[in-house]
């Protein structure tokens, strides 16, 4: 949760700090977090914490909490893309190198098997 934004003249701010906001909106007023970009993020990173409970992290929940964390910072990486701007970019690449690394590490596993 590495992802910076900008928007308008002096406002910026990083996912966690968002994160952060809407876990305090959640418990006052929940149906003001009930998007998408919301909630599938947020079920993304509990899904690959539950992956570290067991010990042994399984392909298909890691696989899935890696799409869902990957609609967001996929979507930030090209806003940075197409706004020309380093920062928010630079902000999504080590998100996307870990789960690329992760998919090849299970591809990779999966064919020893």
């Amino acid at each position: 949760m590495l992802g910076y934004l900008e928007w308008g003249q002096d406002n910026s701010m990083f996912l966690f700090q968002g994160e952060v906001e809407i876990l305090r909106r959640l418990f006052s007023d929940p149906l003001s977090v009930a998007h998408p970009l919301v909630l599938l993020p947020m079920a993304g990173q509990l899904i690959l914490l539950m992956t570290l409970i067991p010990g042994v992290p399984r392909r298909l929940p890691t696989y899935l909490g890696i799409a869902c964390l990957g609609l967001l910072l996929g979507f930030i990486c090209f806003i940075g893309v197409i706004s020309l701007n380093a920062k928010i970019f630079g902000s999504t690449l080590p998100f996307l190198f870990t789960a690329v690394y992760a998919i090849r590490h299970y591809r990779r596993i999966s064919k020893l098997n």
